[in-house]
């Protein structure tokens, strides 16, 4: 019995034995198993800085969304005022001046929506949109449409966009009026925010002039009538001197440069800007919005900046 119960137990140990090298084999030969699929929502992004959480914009610094200040001068003068700008830090090669850009028009319903032509509330002094006496224009208008039928808001955005990374590129920091399709911010606050936190303000446009050719560009200057006006007396000097850096620079980067008839206008950014400000247009209905035309109005009017700051 002894002897029966000892060959048993030899047994089961050879045959645990051979069971545990057939195992060892059979792993040996088989390809690792695959990683576990992931269930739930990919945290890959948890780690990446913020700029490279947003799509299309991993090539940013960081976005710092700015809002309307009610204690900021003129502020109490907005009428759509809840939407946010957007500043971005250049990451290197710091020159420390902030540009302001707007992108012109770009505020659903703004049309049906006014703000006082003037800070004082004085009646226009002279003709163009609204006429001479009146107290209030457009909050924002919708723009001009295209020949091919894209509005002018969304010609004006990419250029905007183009004109930001030019900037950045070359050390100049960026503040964005409007950075998306729409923004809840009328012309009065978005000169106001600029006012405040940038050193300059170029707002981006193309005339609706109704021409089957491309007119070119130009900017608007400051009528006569309102530099003695405040806060334009202040700095309507320097409106134009910037106006003339950006159109000279356009002209030598090859842009078509309008050299006609050009009326001096009562415009919202100018009579309420404390900041050297300008309306640029950058062509008309029938121009080219071509991406690479895009580019060579950005550059130009990177040029123009940075000779109008003498660098």
């Amino acid at each position: 019995m002894f002897a029966s119960k000892s060959i048993k137990q030899i047994a089961t140990i050879v045959t645990v034995i051979i069971v545990l090298i057939l195992s060892g084999c059979t792993a040996n030969n088989m390809p690792a198993a695959p990683a576990a699929a992931k269930t739930g929502p990919s945290n890959d992004k948890e780690d990446l800085p913020e700029e490279e959480h947003t799509e299309g914009r991993s090539h940013l610094p960081a976005r710092e969304e700015i809002a309307l200040d009610a204690d900021w001068k003129y502020a109490d003068m907005a009428v759509i005022n809840t939407g946010q700008a957007v500043m971005y830090r250049t990451k290197s090669d710091r020159k420390d001046i902030v540009i302001g850009v707007n992108a012109g028009h770009g505020t659903s319903g703004g049309e049906y929506s006014e703000v006082y032509c003037h800070p004082d509330r004085s009646p226009k002094i002279t003709k163009g949109s609204n006429p001479a006496g009146s107290l209030k224009a457009v909050a924002v208008s919708a723009g001009m449409i295209f020949a091919d039928g894209t509005p002018e808001a969304d010609v004006t955005l990419l250029a905007a966009q183009s004109l930001r990374d030019s900037l950045l590129a070359r050390g100049y920091d960026v503040l964005m009026l409007r950075d998306e399709e729409d923004v809840r911010l009328d012309n009065v606050a978005r000169t106001v925010i600029a006012n405040n936190k940038a050193d300059c303000l170029v707002s981006l446009h193309w005339d609706g002039d109704g021409r089957s050719y491309d007119k070119g560009c130009f900017y608007i200057p400051v009528p006569d009538e309102i530099k003695e006006m405040e806060p334009v007396s202040r700095i309507w000097q320097e409106h134009e001197r910037l106006g003339d850096e950006l159109i000279k620079a356009l002209s030598k980067k090859g842009c078509i440069i309008y050299y006609g008839r050009n009326d001096p206008l009562e415009l919202t950014q100018t009579c309420y800007a404390t900041i050297p400000a300008v309306v640029i247009e950058l062509g008309n209905g029938a121009s080219s919005r071509e991406d690479a035309d895009i580019a060579k109005i950005a550059d130009g009017l990177v040029h123009g900046i940075e000779s109008y700051y003498g660098r």
